[in-house]
């Protein structure tokens, strides 16, 4: 037998994944498992600051979307099965919740880039998340600065910012997020 095919990894199923244990913090896409390196202080106030922006304009317009902060499931494919944790999600479509996880894509996702693999948000995941049909996606990149926007709706892809900028989000008519606000709040 080659070698080639001896080493070709086992798929999981979503028994198998609901299986790992608790603290294993993983995704898994097209069947195979990637486990996720723990996130850093700057990386987890960024996801509040940013959380926290979006959950006060969807309330205040008595809007019907919900916001996620990770962890929580997202089953973007059950065959071949994607499971991904965004680090912030915006789910409009509330038919797609079970109480455990979301089934499908979620309508805007934000993803703050971790140092250690900063390939998965960039590459990987806008891969997935235009394929699964997510709406919006934003990569925050503290280290460098930097949001990249996708909106894949309009296929505005990789309009990339600073963090002297004010962002629009796409999918609403009126949300804007101060960059230069959260930069200063956090003192990067």
């Amino acid at each position: 037998m080659s070698q080639a095919l001896q080493s070709q990894p086992e798929l999981i199923t979503l028994k198998q994944y609901e299986a790992l244990a608790e603290e294993q913090r993983a995704e898994v896409f097209d069947g195979i498992v990637h486990d996720m390196a723990g996130p850093s202080q700057i990386h987890q106030r960024m996801l509040l600051k940013l959380s926290a922006m979006l959950d006060s304009y969807v309330e205040r317009k008595k809007g019907s979307c919900l916001v996620i902060p990770s962890p929580f499931d997202v089953i973007l494919s059950e065959k071949p099965l994607t499971i991904v944790q965004p680090d912030i999600m915006i789910i409009c479509d509330k038919d797609r919740l079970d109480g455990n996880r979301c089934n499908g894509a979620p309508d805007f996702i934000i993803e703050i880039v971790s140092p250690e693999n900063p390939s998965d948000d960039y590459i990987r995941k806008a891969y997935y998340y235009k394929k699964y049909d997510v709406r919006e996606y934003w990569i925050v990149d503290p280290k460098r600065r930097m949001v990249t926007v996708n909106y894949f709706e309009e296929d505005l892809i990789n309009v990339v910012y600073s963090f002297d900028a004010t962002i629009k989000v796409n999918i609403y008519d009126d949300l804007y997020i101060s960059f230069p606000e959260i930069a200063r709040i956090l003192n990067i």
